[in-house]
């Protein structure tokens, strides 16, 4: 099992993993086209033909990034696939120059685990000015806003 790049053939195996997850509201639903869109932030770890995991690096300014629509397929939970996949999106943001990586998440004891800490989500303003505004949980947001400064 290693992680790499996702590619077009991808899509469609993490849509629906995605789905999945956002249909219990744990992560947010991405549309296809998005992924398709933003197929060169995205990683995959698979093995042989079966997708275990997806995760996302979006960077929100010069030196914030934010790991997205991390999943984890049902049945392989619990194996590491998670932790390895957020730490490939770190080496990635460091080698980007990115110093901050952001998650909004339910998920807050993986995250500490992972070297996260909780912060206030108003001191992420690139965050509410780029994605938030256009979020279906604008005026009810309840995730958990979690940092990691890297180097």
């Amino acid at each position: 099992m290693e992680i790499t790049n996702a590619t077009t053939g991808d899509v469609q195996s993490i849509y629906q993993l995605i789905q999945m997850y956002a249909k219990k509201e744990i992560v947010l639903p991405r549309s296809i086209l998005s992924l398709y869109q933003h197929i060169q932030s995205l990683y995959v770890m698979k093995e042989e033909d079966q997708l275990l995991g997806v995760a996302g690096l979006h960077v929100l300014g010069e030196d914030l990034g934010e790991v997205r629509s991390l999943v984890v397929a049902p049945g392989h939970e619990g194996k590491g696939i998670g932790r390895q996949l957020v730490e490939h999106v770190i080496n990635e943001a460091a080698r980007l120059g990115v110093n901050r990586v952001i998650s909004l998440t339910y998920e807050t004891a993986f995250f500490e685990k992972c070297g996260f800490a909780v912060i206030s989500k108003e001191e992420l303003p690139e965050k509410t000015w780029i994605d938030c505004m256009n979020c279906p949980k604008l005026e009810c947001c309840d995730e958990i806003a979690m940092i990691r400064y890297i180097g």
